[in-house]
């Protein structure tokens, strides 16, 4: 479960929301990379672990391309298939 895996640091989540929309709210551990900042960002993530990246709802388009283009650069990256919205109201943690 990607709960474990982020309790143990065997992942990188990656929240691909705007600023303001992740500082309300985020899954646990995440890092907010706005998709415009991917780029910048690049450098500072890691390249031995898997990368999951999420963003607003199932359908939410930032989460495919972040993970297209974060492939396109050499890394495992991985898209969350739910958004923050259906995470939160599941009942797993959030942090704000």
């Amino acid at each position: 479960m990607l709960l474990e895996r982020l309790r143990s640091g065997s992942v990188t989540l990656l929240d691909v929301r705007a600023a303001d929309e992740s500082a309300h709210g985020h899954l646990p551990g995440a890092l907010n990379v706005p998709l415009a900042e991917l780029d910048a960002a690049l450098a500072k993530l890691p390249r031995n672990q898997a990368v999951i990246a999420y963003c607003r709802a199932p359908y939410c388009v930032l989460s495919y391309e972040a993970v297209a283009a974060l492939r396109s650069k050499g890394l495992k990256a991985y898209r969350l298939e739910e958004g923050y919205p259906e995470w939160k109201a599941a009942g797993l943690p959030v942090e704000a």
